[in-house]
């Protein structure tokens, strides 16, 4: 398998879609035409920048093996390279959800697995 990579979305959204059995993404993912992810190097700066001060979400991680040619890493912030999916997000393709509590700063406290490791000092 290859490194996960993460979506952060409302709690209800998820449980919106565990009940129809296909996720099309939040309102701001349907308006861009496709689902947005972060590599677990991306994911700090993507909570900081566009989940900060929102209560009730989730992470989801996600196996991109699963996803086939919708897939798709486009430069975007920074020209960094993001995951982008043209499509839905099949839900056999999430590994696992984990709940994101706000930090006292008010950016989400992303659980150990989706911390990317430290960069050794040189």
């Amino acid at each position: 398998m290859s490194e996960p990579i993460f979506h952060m979305c409302r709690a209800a959204e998820w449980a919106e879609a565990q009940v129809s059995g296909r996720y099309a993404g939040s309102s701001q993912d349907k308006a861009d035409g496709f689902i947005h992810f972060s590599s677990a190097a991306q994911l700090p700066g993507s909570a900081a920048k566009h989940r900060a001060g929102q209560p009730g979400l989730v992470l989801l991680t996600v196996d991109p093996d699963r996803l086939g040619p919708a897939l798709k890493w486009e430069p975007s912030r920074g020209g960094q390279l993001f995951p982008h999916l043209y499509g839905e997000l099949p839900i056999d393709a999430v590994l696992r959800v984990d709940p994101l509590p706000l930090g006292l700063d008010g950016v989400p406290v992303l659980p150990p697995h989706a911390v990317p490791p430290a960069e050794p000092m040189s």
